[in-house]
């Protein structure tokens, strides 16, 4: 079996390999399939899915006609990537309902957002980022529920994010794109 950990390109395995580890796994653990690498991650705790739910809660109400909000596990398979087959399953996403199948996402999302965690963090601000910038996901967000925080990063027309917004505490950001919204991340984790 390749070393899951191993970032050279010998160890990547398929989409289709990936399917069959994830169905011999632990319905405990999150798998997602980066660039060809396995990750495995265990269920969120509260602190985490506590904005996840405030956030879909404020969300979900003021969603454009023809999109629709989802959450994890919720497979987004991005094909655009850099080093393999890419399978991730964020937080939080709105797609055009379009774009949805019976079991997955196959098109890049309007929106991600991600809420940070001690283990997950690093690949969060970095190659989960720069897999969805790559696939064209055109808005991600990234809530720390530490700070709390909320960054926002828009896909600018380079084809990588740029920081649109960065509020702490109980600071507030209105946007209009891609829903009408004033969020207060203080708000997103009380």
């Amino acid at each position: 079996m390749p070393m899951l950990t191993d970032r050279t390109t010998e160890h990547r395995i398929s989409r289709d390999h990936f399917e069959r580890i994830r169905e011999a796994g632990s319905e405990l653990l999150r798998f997602e399939l980066l660039d060809g690498e396995v990750l495995v991650t265990p269920s969120p705790s509260t602190p985490h899915q506590r904005p996840v739910m405030r956030l879909a809660l404020t969300l979900g109400p003021l969603l454009p006609e023809g999109t629709e909000l989802l959450g994890a596990p919720y497979d987004v398979l991005l094909d655009d990537a850099a080093e393999g087959d890419t399978t991730l399953q964020p937080d939080l996403l709105v797609a055009r309902t379009a774009d949805l199948t019976y079991a997955n996402l196959p098109a890049a999302p309007v929106l991600v957002v991600e809420v940070l965690s001690p283990s997950t963090w690093r690949r969060d601000l970095g190659a989960k980022r720069d897999a969805y910038a790559r696939a064209g996901v055109a808005h991600y967000w990234v809530l720390a529920p530490d700070m709390p925080s909320l960054t926002a990063y828009r896909l600018d027309p380079s084809g990588g994010y740029r920081e649109e917004a960065h509020v702490i505490g109980d600071e507030q950001w209105a946007t209009t794109s891609p829903v009408e919204i004033t969020l207060c991340p203080a708000d997103l984790i009380r």
